[in-house]
């Protein structure tokens, strides 16, 4: 497995909709996400990377005004110059303890100094998880390319 990235966020009034209990916007939380996807990407490749698509994203249960968000986020899959990041979201509870609240799959495309296409090192999955998320990672790469004929 790649080196996972992690990212803690207080979620504030201002990222929050207007509801009786504020719960947090996802359109905040998707910002969120291709930030630390992005960056999982970048010490990855060590390059400048764009962001190709959200490919996959749930959402299994809301965070409130003033919960504590963490993030991991980690290389699960790459080609010839792009790579997808799974980024989990938890909610953080006062004793520590995590409850996955979201997991997306973002592809992104590592760019040269001229902001073209250039390759990524390989991946090479170890663990029987690796490997199962790298196959599940390929399956995924078979349906967005057949969508696109």
């Amino acid at each position: 497995m790649s080196e996972i990235t992690t990212s803690v966020q207080l979620v504030l009034a201002a990222h929050c909709n207007g509801y009786r209990k504020p719960r947090l916007f996802g359109g905040q939380l998707i910002a969120w996400i291709d930030v630390i996807g992005a960056i999982a990407a970048q010490r990855y490749t060590h390059t400048s990377v764009t962001t190709v698509c959200v490919d996959h994203l749930n959402f299994l249960k809301p965070a409130f005004l003033g919960d504590t968000v963490v993030q991991e986020a980690f290389v699960t899959w790459t080609g010839r110059t792009s790579l997808e990041v799974r980024v989990d979201t938890y909610v953080e509870s006062l004793d520590c303890q995590r409850e996955l609240t979201n997991r997306a799959y973002l592809v992104y495309v590592a760019l040269d100094e001229h902001d073209q296409p250039c390759s990524v090192p390989e991946l090479i999955p170890e663990t029987t998880e690796e490997k199962l998320e790298y196959a599940a990672a390929e399956e995924r790469r078979k349906i967005r390319l057949s969508r696109k004929a």
